[in-house]
């Protein structure tokens, strides 16, 4: 197999992806007016910035383990309209999305403040309550099923996965290392049934939740960059702004915890909210290092190298559970 950064930076790809990009602005009585740059390309994705009459226009292209995107973004944007884009055009076939270009992200606009991250993660707590109840359309979409009640296997795969690995494989770990997660199994089994068990549902998890992955639009912000994303339980979706502020005074944990419990203040307390989240930091580590294994499943032996050990270290975060 090629991998996906040597397919998305060779010249048929990018006359394919030019073509298409062509013909799917044009339905949308737009035109390409300069050249079409290429600034990143990852093991997951890649992005090409085109310049139009109507101004920028970003096309994206996603490796096998993350093609849902496109189909994800679309049904959010019929589901949550106000907080996510509707793309100009996707291809399911090939993983392409068109959608228009919003700015900087909220975090590259100003330097955050403790009231950006609470307004973010109360929108994305409100986004999360509005989709729930549409699990067929999102999992039906491609995105993994990572619900509570799914994570005791998945860590026995990715032991086993990961166990089984290459002595010089950047992502293996050790029989030790193996043996003492399979010792920590019932921790796993525990706090995966408490979840199952709490008032807050499985829902869409972003995957990637922090300030420049959101934009503002009008005043109103919109999400995107959805790669990540995965169907786990509510809270998991903090996993990523805890690690991001625990070591920033402007953003305090409990502040940010009851901006999220906001939208769910119905549901439960907050003292009962931060019981819950420390059985989240037990789940989100091993659906995390799934997302990770799977999304170097195309990486070049240097990208390995680079990213290679993602997997093992958000699997053994299970051995020391985040202080919250």
């Amino acid at each position: 197999m090629i991998p996906f950064s040597d397919r998305v930076t060779a010249p048929e790809w990018r006359a394919d992806a030019e073509a298409w990009i062509a013909e799917r602005l044009a339905a949308v009585e737009l035109t390409v007016i300069g050249p079409i740059e290429q600034p990143r390309v990852r093991p997951w994705s890649t992005q090409l910035v085109v310049p139009t009459d109507g101004g920028i226009v970003w096309f994206k292209a996603n490796c096998g383990a993350q093609a849902f995107e496109p189909r994800l973004q679309a049904v959010l944007a019929r589901l949550a309209p106000d907080e996510v884009d509707e793309p100009l055009a996707v291809d399911d076939d090939r993983a392409w999305m068109l959608t228009r270009d919003r700015g900087a992200t909220l975090g590259e606009s100003r330097t955050p403040t403790v009231a950006d991250w609470r307004r973010v993660v109360a929108a994305w707590a409100t986004l999360q309550r509005r989709v729930a109840d549409h699990d067929h359309a999102v999992i039906g979409a491609g995105v993994a099923d990572c619900s509570p009640a799914t994570v005791p296997e998945r860590l026995d795969r990715m032991i086993a996965v990961l166990s089984r690995l290459a002595d010089d494989h950047p992502a293996r770990i050790t029989f030790d290392v193996a043996d003492r997660l399979r010792e920590a199994r019932p921790f796993v089994v525990a706090a995966a049934r408490t979840l199952a068990d709490s008032p807050l549902p499985s829902t869409l998890q972003h995957g990637d939740l922090h300030l420049w992955n959101v934009f503002t639009v009008d005043g109103e912000l919109r999400f995107f960059d959805f790669g990540d994303a995965q169907w786990a339980h509510s809270l998991e979706a903090l996993c990523i702004p805890w690690a991001i502020t625990r070591h920033d005074s402007s953003a305090p944990w409990p502040d940010l915890l009851a901006a999220y419990r906001e939208p769910w203040a119905d549901e439960l307390t907050l003292d009962e909210m931060s019981e819950l989240m420390a059985a989240a930091v037990v789940t989100q580590p091993v659906n995390r290092s799934l997302t990770w294994w799977d999304c170097l499943a195309e990486a070049t032996e240097e990208e390995w190298l680079e990213w290679g050990e993602a997997p093992a270290r958000h699997l053994t975060n299970v051995l020391e559970p985040w202080p919250l």
